[in-house]
């Protein structure tokens, strides 16, 4: 079915986008749920992650002054993202990361509670706090191997207490010292393990490797019963949908690489369950083929095409390839494609916040905002417009 065009009606639209009648909501324009984190006048801000803490309304965000390069900046949210704190301050290493910094919450075989900060490239450095983000280590060397967005996603393990598994990618340049690309380029996903809460990783092992599709930016997220990892992945060749992969025996090993539905097609994938069982997945929406189509062909972009968007479904929803419940359009980026490595953490009444970066005004250096937004929010939305 040919997609239709989209009307907004008060910023906030339900519509069929596709064959499989899933409706879009468009929130980009309910100013009303955004919130400024940081900005900086002149000053590019970017690709954001953040932590949610035990207490369940306090979120610590950092981020680098700069496009993935850039001294990081730290702030903390006290009350669920309402409002921020200023800059807070850093250890001085912290000036000197070359890579998106990635923020995990792990817990060691003694019961020892971590937050852990990964910077990448080579080598793969990481900072430490044990009272819960009030005070930092100095970025320190990893191990003999770096990769791109290093440590880009986490899970807990069942094989014992304080084990976890971390993945990322990379395409030859930043693996090992003087590493380069190889001709056609080849993309690896990377997994490594720790069984100390995060202090210590092992050498990381290859998953996927390709130079048919660069497989990259895993978001992992844990079946409802428990018993199946799956990993939705970038596409960066650009020439097919995102990908996803499975693995039943916690990491040991993993599916052939299968295609996502355009609804889920996109890059950084970050999900978190609602209490119902639902997923929200945030990503930035990146459909374009190479030799498909251009997002000045306005009959085949996409909705979210370039921006900040959501998809809501099942677990399920994944496994059976189907296209969802919602495409949401949370946040408008006025500048291609650069936006969108968003911090995703769910409060206690069921509100989502998404931290992100974005272009929100033209010709203004990108900032980080959030926006907020319950399920229940979008289900009545899609009721109310048909």
């Amino acid at each position: 079915m040919k997609q239709k065009l989209i009307t907004l009606i008060l910023g906030l639209v339900a519509c069929v986008i596709h064959a499989g009648e899933i409706p879009f909501i468009d929130l980009a324009d309910d100013k009303d749920r955004q919130i400024i984190v940081d900005r900086e006048k002149g000053q590019y801000l970017g690709h954001v992650t953040t932590c949610l803490l035990n207490d369940k309304k306090t979120i610590l965000a950092v981020y680098p002054k700069g496009h993935g390069r850039g001294a990081i900046v730290y702030k903390r949210s006290i009350d669920g993202g309402l409002l921020w704190s200023d800059r807070l301050p850093t250890p001085k290493s912290w000036a000197s990361s070359r890579e998106v910094p990635t923020l995990h919450r792990m817990t060691g075989a003694d019961g020892k509670k971590r937050i852990i900060m990964f910077s990448g490239l080579y080598p793969t450095r990481r900072a430490v706090s044990e009272d819960d983000g009030k005070t930092w280590g100095e970025l320190e060397k990893v191990g003999d191997w770096g990769g791109i967005v290093v440590m880009g996603c986490h899970m807990e393990l069942k094989t014992g207490k304080g084990h976890y598994m971390c993945l990322f990618h990379d395409d030859g340049r930043f693996f090992k010292k003087g590493g380069k690309r190889q001709k056609p380029v080849v993309m690896t996903l990377y997994k490594t393990f720790t069984k100390d809460g995060g202090l210590t990783w092992s050498d990381p092992e290859s998953i996927y490797a390709s130079s048919d599709i660069h497989l990259c930016e895993p978001g992992i997220i844990r079946s409802p019963d428990g018993k199946q990892l799956a990993v939705l992945l970038r596409e960066n060749a650009r020439r097919k949908n995102s990908h996803v992969i499975f693995s039943n025996d916690e990491g040991k090993k993993w599916t052939a690489p299968r295609e996502l539905p355009r609804s889920l097609t996109g890059d950084r994938h970050t999900a978190k369950y609602d209490a119902d069982g639902r997923l929200l997945i945030v990503f930035r929406a990146y459909t374009s083929r190479k030799g498909d189509f251009q997002r000045k062909d306005k009959d085949a972009k996409w909705p979210t095409e370039g921006d900040c968007a959501a998809w809501v479904g099942t677990y399920d929803d994944i496994v059976h390839n189907r296209p969802g419940k919602y495409v949401v359009r949370l946040l408008d980026n006025k500048k291609g494609y650069d936006t969108t490595y968003p911090g995703v953490e769910i409060l206690p009444d069921g509100t989502f916040v998404v931290t992100t970066y974005g272009h929100w005004d033209e010709g203004e250096a990108p900032y980080i905002i959030s926006t907020r937004l319950k399920l229940k929010e979008l289900d009545a939305l899609a009721k109310e417009r048909g």
